[in-house]
C-alpha cells in the first residue's frame, strides 16, 4: 500500500513547496518546522490504518466509549536529516519509544556504494508496529537494508515507512523487497542525478536542517 499525501489538495502541499523552494529552505529554522509539520499530518493519516478497541473513559458526568488505538507503534529514525520529521511523528504518537539508527553510503573506488548500517539503539521491537521515517527515500537502498537488519532480529508484526520525497526508483526498489511494508510519502519525483539525489527534489535534507557537513 501506498499513500501519497500530494495527490490531494491540503494545506501540506504549502509546507511542502517551502520545503523545496530555494530561497525559503535558507531559514533553516523553518525547513525543521516544515518536516516537522509534514510529519504530524502523515502521522494523523497512518494512525487511520491502525488497529482500535472500545474502551470506556469515566468523566466528570458519566461514561463515553471512545475507539482507542489498541497498539502503541514504535517509531523509528535514520539519523540525521529526518530527525524534524520524526519530531512530527512523536508529536501525534506522544507515547511511542522510538529507535535510533545510523546508516550511510560507503563509496568504492568506482563510484558505486553499498549502505553500512552503524548503530542500532532500539526497543524490542517483536510483535509491534514499527513506523520508519526518513526525509528522503531517493534509492530505497538505506531504509531496505536497515529494515531488513532489524527483521532478522525481531518479529515486526507492521512495517510502515514514512518519508517526505521519494524517487520512483526508491520506491520501486521498497517495493521489491519489503513486500510487506506499507508507504507513507508526501511526494514522488521521477528523477534521480548520478549521485542519487532526487530530482527535483529539495537538495541536501541533513544540510539544510542542521548545517553542511565535513
Amino acid at each position: 500500500m501506498i499513500f501519497i499525501l500530494n495527490k490531494t489538495n491540503t494545506i501540506a502541499n504549502q509546507f511542502l513547496a517551502e520545503l523545496r523552494d530555494a530561497v525559503i529552505q535558507q531559514d533553516k529554522a523553518r525547513f525543521r518546522r516544515n518536516q516537522e509539520r509534514l510529519g504530524v499530518i502523515l502521522a494523523y493519516e497512518l494512525s487511520k490504518s491502525l488497529h482500535y478497541e472500545t474502551k470506556e473513559i469515566q468523566t466528570p458526568l458519566g461514561t463515553a466509549s471512545v475507539n482507542m488505538p489498541a497498539d502503541e507503534p514504535v517509531l523509528g529514525i535514520i539519523l540525521r536529516a529526518g530527525l524534524p520529521f520524526h519530531q512530527g511523528f512523536m508529536q501525534f504518537f506522544d507515547r511511542s519509544p522510538s529507535a535510533f539508527i545510523t546508516a550511510y553510503r560507503k563509496v568504492k573506488r568506482n563510484g558505486s556504494f553499498l549502505i553500512q548500517v552503524d548503530h542500532i539503539s532500539t526497543p524490542n521491537l517483536d510483535d509491534k508496529i514499527f513506523i520508519l521515517c526518513d526525509t528522503m527515500l531517493a534509492t530505497g537502498q538505506s531504509i531496505v537494508s536497515v529494515c531488513k537488519e532489524l527483521m532478522a532480529q525481531y518479529k515486526i508484526k507492521e512495517l510502515h515507512i514514512a518519508a517526505v520525497i521519494a524517487s520512483t526508483e526508491g520506491v520501486a526498489h521498497v517495493k521489491a523487497n519489503l513486500p510487506k511494508a506499507k508507504l507513507w510519502l508526501c511526494a514522488v519525483d521521477d528523477e534521480m542525478t548520478s549521485k542519487a539525489y532526487i530530482v527535483p527534489g529539495l537538495g541536501d535534507a541533513g544540510d539544510l536542517a542542521f548545517g553542511e557537513k565535513v
